[in-house]
């Protein structure tokens, strides 16, 4: 097969790949590797050509061994970094035996395999805490305590409230795992965005008289209709204003809007702008870009306090995606935080 041949073939490969000849020169480089390596490596020795010992030392044992070797490589540029599996395979060529490099990218496996292993790791975490305490609690129960009734009281109030942790990190778990199976389902009921805010509202009354805060909360005299999924809603709605209500200010306001707009721009289509507002001490710039990560705290010890499993933006997030709608948070430091909820107008 002659070098035009060979490239007219390489140029149709929907990956990077380099064909090395017998004399160790790179005879052909396809355009996407022209597009990973830069252009003027024809004609030359490998080793100047690809200059990374991970793939210098994956092309020699397959030269070695006449026989198919593999090895990953990292490609670092100034915004990302690219994971690629780099295949060598030896080819016949005309004059001999050559080797053949692929390159197939494959970060996105990467980076799920990594938010899996981070995801057990923390599951795990947040396990061993409470049943950490509760075994260190029933053996002091059973022994030094045994007959104190005051501190078997007291143990025992601790051992509920961690057996409640539990419990929320298992209900959130479970109902994050639904709402990701149920994420590309579109919900096909139509509803009224103002009236589950509102039922959201009453439930949740008893906790901001308790915590001293004031929630408003002006209902649109007109019905604001969508397509929609009730409870999910209601949930999404529920942890904004729980949240605001729990990490705002004591004595403050806590304020819920409806904006409609006639044309979106992130949705291109009409839509409803459901605004969160509190009077709280803000969060800080660089941690608005993960609030929705999984178990993601900004203060961890006090949202655990508050009874917070660090799931509940996750749970947000996905809801208002199978929504076919968007999450945005502003905030500034001392001067609250904002979380709106963009959901398309049927």
């Amino acid at each position: 097969m002659t070098d035009q041949h060979s490239a007219a073939l390489l140029a149709g490969v929907p990956l990077p790949a380099v064909l090395i000849d017998t004399q160790h020169i790179a005879r052909v480089i396809n355009p996407l590797a022209v597009e990973l390596f830069g252009a003027g490596l024809e004609g030359r020795h490998y080793i100047t050509a690809l200059r990374q010992p991970i793939l210098l030392d994956c092309v020699e044992r397959c030269v070695e061994n006449t026989r198919e070797t593999r090895a990953k490589f990292v490609k670092t540029t100034t915004t990302h970094e690219t994971i690629f599996e780099v295949v060598c395979r030896p080819v016949e060529m005309a004059e001999g035996q050559g080797v053949l490099l692929t390159f197939q990218d494959i970060s996105s496996f990467e980076e799920a395999g990594q938010m899996r292993r981070d995801f057990v790791a923390n599951v795990s975490h947040e396990l061993r805490t409470p049943l950490t305490a509760l075994a260190g609690f029933i053996e002091t129960l059973r022994g030094s305590a045994k007959n104190d009734s005051v501190a078997r009281e007291r143990f025992l109030g601790i051992m509920d409230q961690e057996a409640a942790r539990m419990n929320r990190l298992v209900r959130d778990l479970l109902s994050l795992s639904r709402v990701e199976s149920q994420e590309r389902i579109r919900p096909d009921v139509q509803l009224d965005i103002a009236s589950v805010i509102d039922a959201v509202i009453v439930a949740l009354r008893p906790l901001a008289e308790a915590s001293d805060v004031r929630v408003a909360f002006d209902m649109p005299t007109e019905p604001i209709h969508l397509t929609g999924d009730s409870d999910q809603l209601q949930q999404v709605f529920s942890n904004l204003i729980e949240n605001s209500i729990k990490y705002g200010k004591k004595g403050g306001v806590v304020t819920i809007t409806l904006t409609c707009v006639a044309f979106e721009p992130s949705l291109r289509c009409p839509a409803v702008l459901a605004t969160v507002s509190d009077e709280g001490d803000g969060i800080k710039s660089h941690h608005l870009p993960r609030l929705t990560e999984r178990f993601y705290r900004v203060d961890g010890h006090r949202s655990r306090e508050l009874g917070g499993t660090g799931l509940g933006l996750a749970i947000v997030k996905h809801i208002v995606n199978r929504h076919r709608g968007r999450l945005r948070i502003q905030s500034d430091e001392g001067k609250g935080s904002q979380f709106i909820v963009i959901l398309p107008i049927s």
